[in-house]
C-alpha cells in the first residue's frame, strides 16, 4: 500500500509531528509513504530517512497553482490513497487534486472550528473519508450536514515513554531562573486569540494572593506575545509570568511543570495535553472541543467553562494546594494516556481506514 501525505505546516509541532509518528509508523507495517511538504519545513527534514520528500511553494491558502503541483506529484508517485493533512489551502487544493487524478481521498480535520455549512458539505463531499481527531470536531461535521459513515474518529497519540522522565531540577531552575521553593505552571500552545492565555493572565493576580511563590511559563510563538506581556504589565504580573517562547524540549520541561493549564476557548484535541497527561502533570482546561476526552473532570485534572477567569483561578488554587491529589491526577492522566492514546493505536486505526477505503473501491 502506498500513501502520500500532504502536510504543510512549517514547524515540527501538532498535526505535523503526528504525520511524522505515521510516516514513521505506517512503514514499520510496511506500507510505502511519500510525503509532500512546504519548502523549508521541519517535517521535511525529519521524515526524509523514512520516505521520499517533495517540497514546494507555498503562496498561501488561495493558491490554486498547489493544484497543479500537487496533480504532478500523484502523477508521478500513482499513490493508492492521497491523506491530506493539513489546512493553509491544503485541504481543499489537495482533494482536488486527487481527485484529478482519480486518486481515492481521506482528509483529516484537527480543529473544531466550524465552516458555512455549504462549504463544508461542498468539500468533504469530495472526500472518500473524512477522519477526525476528536469526537468533539466529529459532532461538528455532523452538526454541519457531513454524513456520519464517510467520518472515522483517530484521535491523535503520543510517545508517552518520552515524557515519563524524572524532573532534571538544577538544569529546570537554572534554565528558567526559579527558586527552589517556587509552584510553577506551565501552558503550551501558539500565542493566539483562541488558546486563551489572556484569562490566565487575568486570573493570576487571584492565584498570587493565594500562592505568591508561583510562576507562569508560556510556551510557544505567535502575533500575540506584545500584546500579552502588555497585559502582563497591566495586570501587575509581568514579573510572575514568563514568555519563554517556542521550545524542542518539551520532554525536559514537562515533568517538571507542577500543573498545565489550558484556557483555550477552541480546541481540536490538544496533543500538548497529551504530552503533559503522559508526564505525569494534572491539567486545568476548558470544557471545549476534544478537551474533554483527554481531561476527565476531578480524574487527571479540572474542566471549566470557558472565559471564565473565576473558576479557572479556583481551580489552579484548587490543586496548588493539595499536594497528594496533584499527584493522583498526574498518576491517573499517565494510565489513561498510555492505555488509549499511544502512536501504535494511532497507526493501526489510521491504516484501518485506509483498508476499508481500498476494499470500498
Amino acid at each position: 500500500m502506498h500513501i502520500l501525505h500532504v502536510e504543510t505546516g512549517k514547524h515540527l509541532y501538532g498535526g505535523a509531528l503526528q504525520v511524522l509518528y505515521l510516516i514513521k509508523g505506517l512503514k514499520k507495517q510496511g506500507c510505502r509513504g511519500t510525503l509532500v511538504c512546504a519548502k523549508g519545513s521541519k517535517i521535511g527534514e525529519a521524515a526524509a530517512g523514512f520516505a521520499p520528500i517533495h517540497e514546494i511553494p507555498m503562496v498561501g491558502e488561495l493558491d490554486p497553482r498547489f493544484v497543479l503541483r500537487l496533480r504532478r506529484i500523484i502523477r508521478t508517485e500513482h499513490p493508492d490513497i492521497v491523506h491530506v493533512h493539513s489546512r493553509r489551502g491544503a485541504d481543499l487544493w489537495g482533494i482536488i487534486a486527487a481527485r484529478l487524478t482519480k486518486t481515492k481521498v481521506v482528509l483529516t480535520r484537527r480543529v473544531d472550528n466550524p465552516e458555512p455549512r455549504w462549504v463544508a458539505r461542498t468539500k468533504y463531499r469530495l472526500c472518500d473519508r473524512v477522519i477526525t481527531i476528536s469526537e468533539g470536531i466529529r459532532q461538528v461535521l455532523l452538526s454541519e450536514g457531513v454524513p456520519a459513515h464517510k467520518i472515522d474518529c483517530v484521535p491523535s497519540g503520543v510517545d508517552s515513554g518520552k515524557y515519563n522522565q524524572p524532573c532534571e531540577t538544577h538544569w529546570f531552575g537554572d534554565e528558567f531562573g526559579l527558586k527552589p521553593d517556587e509552584k510553577v505552571i506551565g501552558v503550551i500552545g501558539q500565542l493566539i486569540p483562541r488558546k486563551g492565555h489572556r484569562y490566565l493572565i487575568e486570573a493570576a493576580p487571584e492565584i498570587l494572593k493565594h500562592y505568591p511563590e508561583t510562576r507562569v511559563l508560556f510556551f510557544g510563538q505567535g502575533p500575540l506575545r506584545h500584546d500579552l506581556q502588555k497585559l502582563c504589565e497591566r495586570f501587575h504580573v509581568a514579573d510572575k509570568v514568563h514568555l519563554a517562547g517556542f521550545r524542542t524540549d518539551l520532554d525536559r520541561i514537562l515533568p517538571c511543570l507542577d500543573l498545565v493549564v489550558h484556557p483555550a476557548t477552541m480546541e481540536g484535541l490538544g496533543v500538548s495535553l497529551l504530552q503533559a497527561a503522559a508526564a505525569g502533570v494534572p491539567i486545568v482546561a476548558t470544557r471545549v472541543g476534544g478537551i474533554p476526552e483527554i481531561v476527565h473532570d476531578g480524574v487527571n485534572g479540572y474542566l471549566v467553562a470557558s472565559n471564565d477567569t473565576l473558576q479557572l483561578a479556583a481551580a489552579i488554587i484548587r490543586l496548588l494546594r493539595d499536594p497528594k491529589r496533584t499527584l493522583a491526577m498526574g498518576l491517573a492522566g499517565r494510565q489513561f494516556v498510555r492505555a488509549g492514546f499511544s502512536v501504535e493505536k494511532m497507526v493501526e486505526r489510521n491504516l484501518s481506514v485506509y483498508h476499508q477505503m481500498l476494499i470500498s473501491r
